[in-house]
């Protein structure tokens, strides 16, 4: 069964960072849901977010949708924003040796999140990036888990 999805609308800037943590933990607590695959789903979400605020709008501020919900034993995200057209999904896979070797920070945050979610699909429509992502958790009941 499908709960309607929780709606948070921020604008693109680092300082939002703290409140779609918040919303996230709010509409998680609940679900019977491990740490890890807790820690998972809230890195993930994190570093979307964090590249759509530094890049998809260059120019201007701009702001993100987005929805959780749960469906039977899944926990979706939609992450959406009407910046800079890009497709997560499309991004090749970082350096590794370079990133080391060169003590480069950041060029992990797709990479990552695509490995640790078990479901990561992008379209762009009516000039939005519509990022949707799940995890399939063991058992999504009504508990104290997180």
């Amino acid at each position: 069964m499908k709960k309607a999805p929780a709606t948070l609308t921020v604008s693109s800037e680092l300082n939002k960072i703290e409140r779609i943590r918040k919303f996230l933990r709010q509409n998680l607590k609940g679900l019977e849901i491990s740490e890890e695959d807790y820690y998972q789903i809230e890195l993930s979400l994190l570093e979307i977010c964090i590249n759509i605020i530094r890049y998809a709008y260059p120019e201007r501020k701009g702001q993100m949708v987005l929805k959780i919900w749960r469906q039977e034993n899944k926990v979706f995200l939609e992450i959406r924003d009407n910046g800079l057209p890009f497709d997560p999904t499309k991004a090749p896979p970082p350096d590794l040796h370079e990133i080391i070797s060169k003590k480069k920070k950041g060029g992990l945050g797709i990479f990552l999140s695509r490995r640790l979610m078990d479901g990561f699909n992008y379209k762009r429509e009516n000039d939005e990036n519509i990022l949707l992502m799940y995890k399939r958790l063991p058992r999504a009941k009504a508990s104290d888990s997180v």
